[in-house]
């Protein structure tokens, strides 16, 4: 289902886009975790991962639409499904902001720092060839601040209401909805070359997970600092962009780190990162 709705909306945006920028990037780090993917010490099992990724952004009449598909290859990942080692996981990802003063009425006398207001839906979804065979969906929904700055800085605060069926049990296992708070950015530091990009989310608690154990707040930061080397590979200025990355991402999916998952439930991953858009 969620494969196939992803698909749809991805046909759609296409053809209502009055600007679009489209990229393909790959990632790459050595010092992924996983949770209950531990040494015997009590570490996090170090886990090298490839990630190629589609991102497409864009905007119409009403508002913007992002896209962000990733497929992650991990060599070495303790994985009992496939030889011993090894997974391979998708992770989709659709955001539609809807502008209110598009929609509605201009807003005056507004702050000088906001550029605006809107509401923001989306879905998430995945799939992972692991031993536990994560098949997440979530939904999410809510207000979102536009700032004012060079590039974008968007502030968001959503409501979630995620499900699993994962390989380990029989059906599909919800959460209780849950709280969000968002900042995704994309900065331009001038005369540089340089682009400031991430996103950084808190997410609260979600109740039990399918095994009756209490779930923790996450917080999870994905940022990275490019360089436009278009010009000096002899390419259009912005089209390819290389630079360092970096991910954290704390009680994965809301694993307790300090609890059963152990370390791995906590990633913090220093990586290389190459995007070229068309």
């Amino acid at each position: 289902m969620g494969s196939a709705l992803l698909l749809s909306i991805t046909t759609g945006i296409v053809h209502a886009a009055e600007w679009s920028d489209t990229s393909i990037m790959l990632s790459y780090g050595t010092q992924f975790s996983e949770p209950f993917k531990n040494n015997a010490d009590g570490s996090a099992f170090d886990i090298h991962k490839q990630i190629i990724s589609l991102v497409h952004t864009s905007g119409y009449k009403y508002g913007t639409n992002f896209l962000h598909v990733n497929l992650h290859q991990s060599n070495n990942e303790p994985n009992g499904n496939v030889s011993g080692k090894g997974a391979q996981e998708a992770y989709a990802m659709y955001r539609h902001t809807l502008d209110y003063e598009k929609i509605i009425a201009k807003i005056e006398n507004k702050p000088n720092f906001i550029r605006g207001y809107g509401l923001t839906l989306g879905v998430d979804w995945n799939t992972k060839n692991d031993d536990y065979g994560s098949n997440r969906e979530m939904w999410m929904a809510g207000p979102t601040i536009m700032f004012d700055v060079p590039g974008f800085l968007n502030f968001n605060i959503l409501g979630y209401y995620e499900s699993n069926k994962p390989n380990v049990i029989e059906g599909k296992y919800t959460y209780d909805p849950y709280l969000a708070l968002q900042l995704v950015w994309g900065v331009p530091i001038q005369q540089t070359g340089l682009e400031f990009n991430g996103t950084a989310v808190w997410m609260s608690e979600k109740g039990e997970n399918e095994f009756g154990g209490k779930t923790k707040p996450e917080i999870f930061i994905d940022a990275s600092l490019m360089y436009d080397v278009g010009a000096a590979l002899g390419a259009k200025a912005q089209t390819i962009k290389i630079g360092p990355a970096y991910q954290y991402w704390k009680n994965k999916y809301g694993n307790d780190t300090k609890g059963e998952a152990g370390k791995g439930a906590t990633a913090s991953v220093p990586m290389i990162r190459a995007a070229y858009h068309f």
